[in-house]
């Protein structure tokens, strides 16, 4: 067949599943009562909507990188990939949401949009030239509006070459190659910085140099199962007749291939940090394997250990229903590793935030901005007694004195094991900054001294990511915030469960089903308008006879 057909029972299942997606979506607006600021709701949002944008911009990649290569192998069914890429525009539209949310401050997914925050964070104000709203909205509406620019010249000129049946020296195909190679060095820059922005930034004080590259081999492991997946249903629906499991091996390969890079880059990222234990990099990862165990686990197995065993054999990428089966929880597990990018952070800070709101309460309703934190990442709790009395310039605390009078910290207290007295009420006795894993604190802390002792150009400070606290608040106070957000271990240290942060509730998945269902409604009436094969491009007979 040459046109696709976009069947009413198509239309109504995609219709279905973005019914189902909205109401899950409106139901986690109003879930948490109001007290965690819509933070489901808004990560939901978030996730969703850079996943399936990331896979749409991952679609022009694929095209572009294929065309500058001279590749032919895929041109039979690039239609696929031209479709999927025009989701950039809804895409961008999603986005506006959170960019609009940024100026009203109507969520509080980014430490570094509180003003506040960031002028008394020393780590957030050395990013602000980078991690703030207006280059948060410049780039998404101007990177990813040149994206769709160029890809969308791409899929005309792929268009108009279809209905130009006397273009006898391929100029058609050479537009489209050029417009390919200005597309490739373009996405390659604006990619990273867009994914640091929109996802790395919500652990705001936690960087890798490797995150974009990791970020970007799981969209585009998503993008090539959904591929497969597409590409075998419109195969039983009678389409795409020349498909065969020649072009499915080679889908196979890439899908085997990018999931072996994507776990390389894994254990690369993790494994140095892990060797260089500086604090300001640890914490993700700390709190990832601390709080969320089996997201964390689960992550690496999904999205490593199956893909392993199952598409190493060469006869497992031709088989339709083995492909599928892979390609399906792929799929899902890789967007499963953005809800690991992306809750856990969110969840700190509306911990931290509830701390600070009843804390700013408590004292005469002092200024802070709804926005206001305390310092969004947890740190690691490993001091020996040379750091940390370094740190305290060999001074000694004593329980009648404070900060002001002597920027000392006794060195006992950088042991983990010790026990900080939560009911301790007088002046000047340290209390435990329990659930940032941060140093002892006194009720009346000066600021200097505290930006003295987190100066993160200090060799001898392992904790630079430390957040200046105006105001006092008590062991039990932070403990009862870990309660309220979904339990605490003492002993441990660790958060309890919380459905849609700790593992995706069924909110979470019908969030997801939504948008999956309508990318495919917005994907399949693009392929609707045009043929599914592209008759005049210069490949399609090396595709149609490929070989693998």
């Amino acid at each position: 067949m040459e046109n696709f057909v976009f069947s009413s029972r198509a239309k109504t299942t995609n219709l279905a599943l973005m019914g189902v997606g909205l109401v899950c979506l409106i139901i986690s607006y109003f879930v948490d009562g109001g007290e965690g600021h819509h933070m489901r709701f808004w990560t939901n949002f978030l996730h969703n909507s850079v996943f399936f944008l990331g896979i749409a911009a991952l679609s022009g990649f694929a095209l572009a990188a294929f065309t500058t290569a001279y590749a032919g192998w895929f041109v039979q069914f690039k239609r696929v990939w031209e479709s999927f890429s025009t989701f950039l525009l809804p895409g961008l539209f999603l986005m506006g949401v959170i960019i609009v949310g940024l100026f009203l401050h109507s969520h509080h997914l980014y430490h570094w949009n509180d003003e506040a925050a960031v002028l008394e964070d020393p780590i957030l104000t050395h990013k602000s030239s980078f991690l703030n709203k207006w280059w948060f909205a410049f780039g998404t509406i101007g990177f990813v509006g040149l994206w769709y620019f160029l890809l969308g010249k791409m899929r005309n000129i792929s268009l108009a070459e279809d209905r130009d049946d006397a273009d006898q020296d391929f100029s058609y195909y050479r537009r489209y190659k050029k417009y390919a190679a200005i597309f490739l060095p373009i996405f390659g820059f604006t990619s990273a910085a867009m994914i640091w922005q929109w996802v790395m930034s919500i652990d705001s004080h936690w960087y890798s140099t490797m995150f974009a590259w990791y970020a970007t081999a799981s969209l585009f492991v998503a993008m090539t199962a959904l591929t497969i997946m597409l590409l075998i249903y419109l195969k039983s629906r009678g389409y795409y007749t020349l498909v065969n499991e020649e072009h499915f091996h080679d889908l196979g390969k890439y899908l085997f291939a990018i999931s072996i890079f994507w776990t390389y880059l894994w254990f690369s990222q993790f494994m140095l940090i892990w060797y260089a234990n500086v604090g300001e990099e640890t914490i993700y990862f700390r709190e990832r394997m601390q709080n969320y165990p089996v997201l964390f686990w689960s992550n690496l197995a999904i999205n490593f250990v199956l893909p392993f065993f199952v598409l190493m054999r060469n006869d497992t990428k031709r088989k339709m229903g083995t492909l599928f089966f892979a390609s399906a929880f792929l799929f899902f597990g890789h967007w499963l590793d953005y809800f690991n990018m992306i809750k856990p952070g969110a969840r700190l800070t509306l911990i931290e935030m509830a701390a600070h709101e009843e804390h700013g309460g408590e004292h005469g309703g002092e200024e802070h901005g709804d926005t206001a934190v305390m310092g969004h990442d947890q740190h690691a709790d490993e001091h020996d007694g040379d750091e940390t009395a370094a740190l305290a310039e060999g001074e000694v605390v004593s329980e009648g004195d404070n900060l002001e009078e002597g920027p000392i910290v006794d060195d006992a207290y950088a042991n983990d094991n010790v026990h900080f007295d939560a009911s301790a009420q007088d002046e000047g006795v340290p209390v435990a900054n329990e659930f940032r894993g941060g140093p002892p604190q006194t009720r009346e802390n000066s600021r200097e001294v505290l930006a003295t002792a987190t100066d993160r150009t200090d060799p001898d400070v392992f904790e630079p990511n430390h957040f200046v606290q105006e105001q006092y608040v008590s062991d039990n106070e932070l403990l009862g915030h870990l309660e309220s957000a979904g339990g605490h271990s003492e002993a441990l240290h660790t958060l309890g469960f919380k459905s849609g942060y700790t593992l995706p509730g069924l909110l979470e998945i019908g969030t997801f089903l939504g948008f999956l269902g309508g990318f495919l409604f917005f994907t399949m009436s693009k392929l609707a308008a045009v043929r599914l094969e592209p008759k005049n491009d210069p490949y399609l007979e090396e595709s149609i006879h490929h070989h693998t």
